[in-house]
């Protein structure tokens, strides 16, 4: 097949983060609230699609191949270095950032780290896309459902951290475009090169991104804003899955 339309189909999914950033036009009658749900709701998304998608896609092969007990010991590893450069990430924005705010080291730490998982998730579905265009449509749509509130994730804090809705909408774009990249990267470079033990040991790297920055950055900040909310986002990101699990 011809790689336009799977690359055309890796965009699409990718620019979906987009989306994430038309919440930051709704007016909120409190704005703590809103702040405290929003990232809530993203992080809750992320956590649950570490453990409920990425883990186990990247697990069960891992121990087809070797066995149970080297399975875990590298999901363990990619976990531990997940969260060791997710640390490097956060010490180098803190050292660099122009706006002395949390928040907005949230929203950029989160664009960084999206930026990771993406790259791997334009791989898969520009390779999926590939081998049955169906099965690419449907992965692509599937990743657009959570891009939405991983857009959330890094529109929402920069843009109330610096009230300037064309930067948190760029973040967004720039988060978005590193999937169609790694489709590019798939189409040019590796498709020669990449198995199914490669994207097993990525999916676990970016798990453990995805699990440190929910549980470290993500729900420690919407927690300084509205504990309450906190139920609330983890409700609705909930919901999100279960329709998710029933369509796909």
């Amino acid at each position: 097949m011809n790689g336009l339309l799977p690359l055309f189909i890796s965009f699409i999914a990718g620019i979906s983060t987009v989306l994430g950033s038309i919440f930051i036009f709704i007016k909120p009658k409190n704005i703590n609230s809103y702040i405290g749900t929003s990232l809530s709701f993203s992080a809750s998304v992320m956590l649950l699609l570490s453990i409920t998608e990425l883990i186990p896609e990247g697990f069960i092969y891992l121990e087809y191949k070797f066995n149970f007990l080297i399975a875990i010991i590298i999901l363990f590893v990619m976990i531990f270095i997940g969260n060791y450069l997710l640390k490097i990430i956060n010490n180098k924005i803190i050292k660099y950032q122009k706006i002395n705010s949390n928040l907005y080291r949230v929203g950029i730490l989160s664009m960084a780290v999206l930026m990771l998982h993406n790259l791997p998730e334009g791989i898969l579905t520009f390779v999926s896309s590939v081998v049955d265009i169906k099965l690419g449509l449907k992965y692509a749509v599937a990743i657009m459902l959570h891009n939405i509130p991983e857009g959330i994730a890094i529109a929402v804090p920069i843009y109330y951290a610096t009230k300037n809705k064309s930067k948190a909408v760029k973040a967004t774009f720039i988060s978005g475009l590193s999937e169609p990249i790694g489709a590019i990267i798939a189409w040019i470079f590796l498709r020669n090169y990449i198995n199914s033990l490669i994207i097993s040991i990525i999916l676990l790297f970016v798990a453990g991104l995805m699990i440190s920055i929910s549980i470290n950055d993500i729900f420690e900040e919407a927690n300084k804003y509205s504990r309450k909310s906190i139920i609330l986002g983890i409700i609705l990101a909930s919901i999100l899955f279960i329709i998710n699990f029933m369509i796909f």
